[in-house]
C-alpha cells in the first residue's frame, strides 16, 4: 500500500479537470514522472494557447507536451496524450 492510497478526494464531475490537476501532478510524481503545467503571459496577450503541460520520465518512453487555451483544455489534451502513451491516470 502506498502512502497516497485512500487519501485522494473525489473531484466534482461538474467542476472539470482543472480541479483535479494538482492531484494528477502528484500522482504522476509518485509514478516517477516529472510533470508541470504553466501559463505563458506573452502567449496569453497574443491570443495564442497559453497553457502548457509537460511531462517526462518514469514509464513515459519519451517526453510529452500538450497546449491549450485554458487550463481545462490543456489538461484534457494532456490526459489523452498520457493515455495514448500507456499511462492511465486514475482521475
Amino acid at each position: 500500500m502506498t502512502r497516497a492510497e485512500g487519501r485522494w478526494p473525489k473531484p466534482d464531475p461538474d467542476q472539470g479537470v482543472e480541479d483535479a490537476t494538482l492531484l494528477i501532478l502528484e500522482w504522476l510524481g509518485e509514478q516517477g514522472v516529472g510533470a508541470m503545467i504553466r501559463v505563458d503571459a506573452e502567449r496569453l496577450r497574443e491570443g495564442r494557447p497559453a497553457w502548457t503541460f509537460a511531462a517526462g520520465g518514469g514509464p513515459l518512453p519519451e517526453g510529452m507536451r500538450a497546449d491549450g487555451r485554458s487550463a481545462a483544455e490543456c489538461m484534457g489534451r494532456a490526459l489523452l496524450r498520457l493515455s495514448e502513451a500507456g499511462l492511465a491516470v486514475p482521475f
